[in-house]
């Protein structure tokens, strides 16, 4: 009974480090765009040189991401985690020191943990989680989602009270707790005998299969099913970036306070989590996912559109359209990329091209916005770029969404 009892408590310290290493995904990415103004005024930053702050984050994303796997295969996952989360928590702190070279050296710290927990944690789900893959990638995607809008209503209010720079920093504390929660939990019996059955399962697996790391990537890439793939990914992440690190500063151009603001991109980010987990389940079902992705884009499309026309007037309208339809969007595309391979090996290659080249072409976003401001003094120009990236996205999405022969 004891053993038991101890199994058990061993086992939710593993769930709840994993949810709160989950939680750490992306508020040191959304807290960053509520205190934007305030980061400007204080540095003297241009709008490009504030839009370059996410963009430096987005594009080790994608540029980082393919080292993951080579630090797993050295300590693994549960040791990448961990070192992942130290390595946010020091990014996290230095960003929030003082000085414009820090603020960007952090983000890039910040960024790259990002990018490693970011491939790690569907290796966590298989290693710990093998019965229930479905609910814990559900949980985590959820949870992920739900850092993102409590970062993005909180900062404001929390930067009034302690100021920017240890508002920004407190994603150092949220680290540093879910490092430790999870280094106990891997401490535990429970844990390190969930990962050596999980270990021997996978030697076994690859025994029959062959490694899955090893997958032809020039043939991946000739392929021409590949490219459309690929464009989804990298625009629908563009256009939810461009308004992850400027739509509060849109807002408040318009005449919103900052709070509200801060709390219109919460919401938004709230609502994503909804569409994020409802979508797959039917379009999975489906042959085609070309209806979800044209209701998926028409709807961001509206929120652009929401933004750009009447940003003041029922902005929480336009918020849950957008939310309804980015929530979507990456939700689909990650679908497609499973749905679209035959294997495997093959859905983790596709998705580690599709990846990467998405971050990359997202991280162009929030310079090019900042960009396309600071060279028309105002946000029409950059909102109806957003727009022609929306309809680009539309296009590469129905090629990408339309089912392969046989």
């Amino acid at each position: 009974m004891m053993r038991r009892i101890t199994d058990n408590r061993g086992k939710l310290l593993l769930v709840g480090g994993f949810v709160l290493a989950a939680l750490n995904l992306r508020p040191a990415l959304a807290g960053v765009s509520p205190l934007l103004p305030a980061i400007m005024r204080d540095l003297g930053l241009s709008p490009a040189g504030g839009g370059a702050i996410t963009t430096v984050m987005v594009a080790c994303l994608g540029l980082l991401a393919p080292a993951a796997p080579a630090l797993a295969t050295r300590i693994g996952l549960d040791r990448t985690l961990l070192a992942g989360l130290l390595v946010l928590a020091a990014g996290v702190a230095l960003r929030s020191a003082d000085g414009v070279p820090a603020l960007y050296c952090g983000a890039a710290l910040a960024g790259t943990a990002i990018a490693v927990m970011n491939v790690v944690m569907p290796g966590l789900v298989k290693q710990h989680f093998p019965g229930r893959i479905g609910l814990f990638t559900g949980l985590y995607v959820s949870v992920m989602v739900s850092g993102a809008a409590i970062a993005s209503a909180a900062m404001v209010p929390l930067a009034g009270q302690v100021g920017w720079r240890a508002a920004a920093g407190s994603a150092t504390l949220l680290a540093l707790l879910a490092a430790a929660l999870w280094w106990v939990a891997l401490t535990r019996p429970a844990a390190q005998d969930l990962a050596a059955t999980a270990t021997a399962a996978g030697r076994d697996g690859r025994s029959r299969s062959g490694d899955p790391g090893r997958r032809p990537y020039a043939a991946l890439l000739r392929a021409p099913a590949t490219w459309p793939v690929m464009a989804f990914m990298g625009l629908q992440s563009l256009t939810f970036y461009v308004l992850l690190a400027w739509l509060p500063t849109v807002f408040q151009a318009a005449g919103l306070p900052a709070d509200k603001a801060g709390y219109l991109l919460g919401l938004t980010n709230l609502v994503q989590i909804a569409a994020a987990l409802a979508v797959p389940l039917h379009a999975g079902r489906a042959r085609s996912q070309v209806p979800h992705v044209v209701v998926a884009v028409l709807l961001t499309i509206g929120g652009y559109l929401g933004v750009l026309l009447a940003p003041t007037t029922t902005p929480w309208l336009w918020m849950i359209i957008l939310g309804l339809g980015q929530g979507a969007s990456i939700a689909l595309a990650l679908l497609i990329i499973t749905l679209r391979a035959p294997d495997p090996a093959s859905v983790t290659a596709l998705s580690a091209v599709a990846q990467s080249s998405g971050y990359v072409l997202a991280a162009i976003g929030p310079l090019a916005f900042g960009l396309l401001h600071e060279l028309s003094g105002g946000w029409t120009v950059p909102l109806l770029a957003g727009l022609g990236a929306c309809a680009l996205q539309l296009a590469s999405g129905v090629l990408a969404a339309r089912p392969t022969a046989g």
